[in-house]
């Protein structure tokens, strides 16, 4: 059961991070690439169909790594599954208003309003690569390196 559960934590927490860092090195850039308006408009399919796969990950991993530690793992892998699910309430805090906004039919999607929108969505979406990438790390550590010493 424990080494389900660790399994399971670490490819949770590996797929969000993967697609977290794409989202920040290529598809972000490459959106922005394709001008203001067509970035703007692009967001909102991206954001729905991403957000399903994100949240899901990070309950996911956060079950999964309480799991493991609930069946006798060091507390580090709670503590690694609280960092990778802190993703959850910095995206609602942090970067739920910048969604908003970008997602407001209001939104004029050529303007310099939407531009600096999803200039601050990239640079905030970069924490939640570097949040998942810690955990993972952590979770990696365990995994791999705790174990053989």
């Amino acid at each position: 059961m424990r080494q389900v559960a660790e399994f399971v934590a670490v490819l949770a927490c590996g797929l969000f991070t993967g697609a977290s860092l794409y989202v920040n090195l290529v598809e972000h850039p490459a959106r922005i690439e394709c001008g203001t308006e067509l970035a703007a408009t692009e967001f909102a399919p991206s954001y729905r169909r991403a957000t399903i796969l994100q949240v899901s990950l990070a309950v996911l991993g956060l079950v999964s790594s309480t799991a493991a530690w609930l069946a006798g793992a060091t507390i580090w892998w709670l503590v690694g599954g609280i960092v990778f699910s802190s993703v959850m309430p910095f995206t609602l805090i942090a970067i739920l208003p910048t969604n908003k906004q970008l997602l407001s039919p209001a939104l004029d999607r050529r303007s310099v309003q939407a531009e600096q929108l999803l200039t601050r969505w990239g640079a905030l979406h970069a924490v939640r690569s570097v949040l998942s990438g810690a955990a993972l790390l952590l979770f990696l550590y365990l995994s791999i390196l705790a174990k053989s010493q």
